[in-house]
């Protein structure tokens, strides 16, 4: 097994997949390594799961092993726990009556033939038998591995009208795999891409970020929008294409081709990262208008918006939709953090998920006009500025307020927030300082909360 160790294959997980092919087999059963741990075994990549078909029916493996979870049962599938590592156990099986564009309402316990021919794409429909080492191929699937190509089990059509999601799996596994999806292939995820709303929302999440967290997202994205997948998942996203901008600033192209480069100029991306490059201009389209030159007036303000509502859309997390929609709404502020306030700058610089914001304005300007003059200023400030300067411990609270007289209420975040900007500008070092301060200001204060305002630098007295 040196070989399988060599290709990226964890000696424990190996270990136990062993096992479990092993002793169905010593059970009289007849039992493979399957589908996409084959494929990447024989590709040399890295696997995480293996997954093993079987002719034993659930109910046999769930007597032969003692740790067992009926995950889908009534689709032949049971999941095996060897030393706290999974693996899918399923049935050899056919399915036919996918009249949900999904799942089939019908499951009939076969052979490793029949298994092989209702699986998606020929790579992913081949079995090993681990103890020969040999590759069992029903389909072909070792002449497209050579040929680099995605091709469906028998006729596109069929495959295509069984589970729609596999329009979409047709795109992410030749961006992931950089292997070419075949012509009759293509042809009828063409046809077809507008059955991919029958598909959940959740399952079109799962495959769009695999997509854009992947290998090659840029190219995903131009093979969505080239089989028209991208207008019926992201219809805001396709508005991007053939919107232009002011050569002066963007001499790369359009909305669409610039989102597409700043993927290119990406390495790692997080979800909220990819998300907010995919979006970061989707309200340009909305906000489009030429006068002296090509605008976008607002666009990151219309663009946070919309961003909320496709998070939501997709059912994403509520902490990577917030993230998604603050990168979006910020990533403008770039142009201006050599002007800002010390303050308003160390805001910026402390924030969270700054590294993202500070990432994403790099790929800005490396997809378009190049310049980097304020990501290299960023970093210097980053270097310079200790995390205790720009996150300063607090000199007063809401209870030295109160004994000042002030009555608790909205004024008291005004306050302290004032308070802040003096303190990470250097102005005010000490608590005897910060006191005098709002007792220098309690008029201006209490008028300004009277009338919606707060103190400013007009008439701060250490302005």
């Amino acid at each position: 097994w040196e070989w399988v160790i060599v290709r990226g294959v964890d000696p424990q997980l190996l270990d136990g997949a062993l096992r479990i092919v092993s002793d169905l087999r010593k059970a009289g059963h007849t039992a493979y390594f399957a589908g996409g741990a084959v494929r990447d075994l024989l590709l040399e990549r890295r696997i995480s799961d293996i997954d093993i078909a079987t002719s034993a029916p659930p109910d046999a493996v769930e007597a032969l092993f003692p740790q067992t979870i009926p995950v889908g049962r009534q689709f032949g599938v049971v999941v095996v726990v060897v030393d706290s590592q999974s693996y899918e156990v399923a049935t050899f099986r056919r399915e036919s009556g996918y009249l949900d564009g999904r799942h089939p309402s019908r499951v009939a316990f076969s052979d490793a033939h029949e298994d092989a021919f209702r699986r998606d794409f020929t790579i992913n429909a081949l079995f090993l038998d681990p103890e020969s080492q040999e590759v069992i191929d029903l389909v072909d699937g070792l002449a497209d591995l050579r040929a680099r190509l995605i091709r469906t089990v028998g006729p596109a059509i069929e495959r295509f009208r069984e589970d729609k999601l596999r329009l979409m799996r047709a795109v992410r596994f030749a961006c992931d795999l950089d292997f070419e999806i075949e012509a009759e292939t293509w042809e009828q995820v063409r046809q077809n891409a507008s059955g991919i709303l029958q598909v959940s929302r959740e399952r079109i999440r799962d495959e769009l970020m695999k997509l854009l967290t992947g290998f090659q997202p840029a190219r995903g994205l131009r093979l969505l929008q080239e089989s028209g997948l991208l207008s019926q998942v992201l219809p805001e996203v396709a508005a991007m294409v053939g919107v232009p901008q002011p050569p002066q600033f963007h001499p790369e192209g359009d909305v669409f081709i610039h989102t597409c480069l700043m993927f290119e100029h990406s390495c790692q991306r997080s979800p909220s990262l990819a998300l907010a490059i995919l979006l970061h201009d989707v309200g340009k389209p909305l906000t489009f208008r030429v006068e002296d030159r090509i605008r976008f007036d607002g666009h990151a303000e219309v663009g946070a918006e919309m961003a909320a509502g496709i998070c939501r859309r997709l059912r994403l997390p509520n902490d990577v939709t917030v993230d998604v929609v603050d990168l979006v709404r910020d990533h403008l502020r770039f142009i201006n953090v050599r002007e800002m306030r010390e303050s308003t700058l160390k805001r910026f610089l402390r924030k969270e998920n700054f590294r993202d914001h500070l990432e994403l304005h790099r790929l800005d300007c490396l997809a378009s006009h190049g310049d980097l003059g304020n990501y290299h200023f960023c970093l210097r400030k980053l270097d310079e500025l200790e995390r205790e300067t720009m996150r300063p411990a607090p000199l007063l609270n809401g209870h030295d307020l109160i004994r000042e007289g002030f009555e608790p209420g909205p004024l008291f975040s005004r306050i302290l927030t004032a308070l802040e900007d003096h303190q990470l500008e250097g102005r005010i070092r000490s608590r005897e300082q910060a006191l005098a301060w709002v007792r220098a200001n309690r008029a201006h204060f209490e008028h300004g909360h009277r009338s919606g305002e707060g103190a400013d630098e007009r008439t701060d007295p250490l302005s």
